[in-house]
């Protein structure tokens, strides 16, 4: 018991509400599986209004006057997504409570709710006012509710935007640019394996674009976005704000165990592997030539430059951590539909009225 206790109290330093430690920082250098040379897919995104069709590489590239290009390979957003499933593993899927809503026979997993708790999939089921209680216990300075239900939102954040207006700041951050890019073009021509309108298989008074989109002629997509090449470096940039942890309030008696424990949940996801393959054409693995860097920051600005630890370590504190606490329980809940569709009756007026007040269309239609 002494050793569990020792482990769980390794990291109280950074915890309590004196401490001098702003965050842990990492940054790791990665290199696409083909090579350091290849070329590389960026996510596309539409283009924006006020661009012209000819600057639009459609990749959310910026360039500066002084010749700098930086293009971002996964948003924070992206990664906070990626890096919640581990939660779902068997490894660690016994730090976290799993809580599924069934939703007309599909089952899903809150973990996988892009919005967590403040996804439109919890806020009409049957888990809506308890989870809506827990929002405004955080408003109060009480985070032990919500770290019962949805603990990884405390983790990843979460605005309830449409409900309480609790926003919970992310605790884990991570982001993936690459500095110094060249854009490519792409083009390509599908040819259809006969002539349709020649053989008579199909009217050929119908416009082309028709049958294009059917696959029945000639589909030409000349000048596409073709990738990137990187000339500097691509770079995953990760802090785990120490500072946004320790607004995490409680009971006089719980605060430090649900520090300690959303504290352990970040270090695991902070500490385990990346997923390498981030979309089509985007495969990342680390440059072996380049060891992440890690830092302990504190608030004067020294850093710290000879700490680590490692995932084994980020385990063993937070399995210790979570058994302190007590992980809430597994529930099975129920999306509820016909509150989904009184929300989608109210009025714009009536909508404004019920957020930052808590939700009016919990989990039962107005009579």
């Amino acid at each position: 018991m002494s050793e569990k206790n020792n482990v769980i109290k390794r990291f109280d330093n950074w915890l309590t509400d004196d401490s001098d430690v702003a965050a842990l920082v990492m940054r790791q250098w990665l290199e696409p599986v083909e090579g350091r040379d290849a070329v590389l897919f960026p996510p596309t995104y539409a283009k924006p209004e006020r661009m012209k069709e000819e600057d639009w590489t459609g990749y959310n590239l910026d360039r500066f006057e002084d010749g700098m290009s930086v293009c971002q390979i996964d948003s924070v957003g992206s990664q906070a997504n990626r890096m919640e499933p581990i939660f779902l593993r068997d490894k660690y899927k016994a730090l976290v409570p799993q809580v599924v809503i069934e939703a007309n026979g599909k089952e899903i997993n809150l973990l996988d709710a892009g919005h967590r708790a403040a996804d439109a999939i919890v806020r009409f089921s049957s888990l809506a006012q308890e989870l809506e209680s827990a929002f405004q216990a955080v408003r109060e300075g009480d985070a032990s509710k919500i770290a019962k239900i949805a603990p990884t939102s405390l983790v990843f954040g979460a605005w309830d935007s449409r409900a309480t207006q609790v926003k919970l700041p992310r605790i884990v951050r991570s982001v993936i640019r690459a500095f110094q890019v060249r854009a490519l073009h792409r083009s390509a021509q599908y040819i259809p394996p006969i002539d349709y309108v020649e053989r008579g298989l199909v009217d050929g008074k119908q416009q082309q674009d028709a049958l294009s989109q059917q696959g029945l002629s000639h589909a030409p997509a000349p000048w596409t976005h073709g990738g990137i090449l990187v000339e500097k470096e691509i770079r995953r940039d990760a802090t785990l704000n120490l500072a946004a942890l320790r607004s995490l309030g409680a009971e006089p008696s719980s605060e430090l165990p649900v520090r300690r424990y959303i504290l352990g949940l970040s270090l695991v996801a902070f500490t385990a592997p990346q997923e390498s393959f981030l979309r089509e054409g985007c495969q990342l693995v680390p440059d072996a030539g380049r060891p992440a860097a890690w830092a302990l920051v504190r608030h004067d600005g020294s850093r710290d430059k000879s700490f680590t630890v490692s995932h084994d370590d980020a385990l063993a504190y937070a399995m210790g951590a979570a058994e302190a606490f007590g992980v809430g329980p597994e529930r099975k809940e129920t999306f509820k539909a016909d509150a989904a569709k009184n929300a989608l009756g109210q009025s714009k007026k009536e909508l404004k009225a019920s957020r930052g007040k808590g939700s009016k269309t919990e989990s039962e239609p107005k009579a």
